[in-house]
């Protein structure tokens, strides 16, 4: 092999290797943008919007509120646990039609105040437009304020893909030490 052909063997051999280097850098640039896909039409989302009546029965026969941990010298009883299973009804008397059920937990979480922390899912009874559908709410519970607002952070079923809020109000006029009623207002969205 003559030294002209050498020569250029390693040349072609040292272009082939480093041609990245060489390419512009605009195409380089677009190589490394990400490529975002965006949707032909403009998504309508659907809102949803439910009224329902929680009763929290602490005492009696047949409480459906627990206690599960009973943190001991806590400053405001930080840390106390409860769980529950309580009728989510039509109206606010116990007695109207039950759509459901609450079940969960919630625990006190504050030092300076009554906030808890909750975690429930609405069940919604084996009849009706929801019937099987559950919500399930996450967040901070000020108990002590009449009205509270918490998110919305999923759902099955018809609810599948649900965010949004639920407003709780206390019904103190009606609620006694045995009996808590709230009235919940609760705001979906859905894809």
């Amino acid at each position: 092999m003559s030294h002209s052909h050498t020569l250029r063997f390693l040349f072609l051999f040292f272009c082939l290797i480093h041609a990245p280097l060489f390419s512009s850098s605009s195409q380089q640039e677009q190589e490394q943008q990400p490529h975002i896909m965006l949707p032909s039409q403009p998504t309508q989302k659907k809102l949803t919007t439910l009224h329902f009546y929680y009763h929290d029965i602490l005492e009696g026969e047949n409480p459906t509120v627990v206690q599960i941990i009973d943190p001991s010298n806590t400053p405001n009883s930080l840390g106390t646990t409860f769980m529950m299973d309580n009728a989510l009804t039509e109206g606010p008397e116990l007695s109207s039609k039950q759509v459901g059920r609450a079940q969960g937990m919630f625990g006190l979480a504050s030092i300076q105040d009554r906030g808890m922390v909750m975690l429930i899912n609405f069940a919604f009874s084996e009849e009706g437009e929801y019937k099987g559908s559950t919500l399930s709410m996450l967040g901070r519970n000020p108990v002590m304020d009449t009205v509270r607002e918490m998110p919305i952070v999923g759902g099955t079923r018809l609810f599948r893909f649900a965010s949004g809020f639920a407003i709780a109000k206390s019904l103190w006029s009606i609620s006694t030490e045995q009996h808590f009623v709230v009235e919940y207002n609760i705001t979906i969205s859905l894809p």
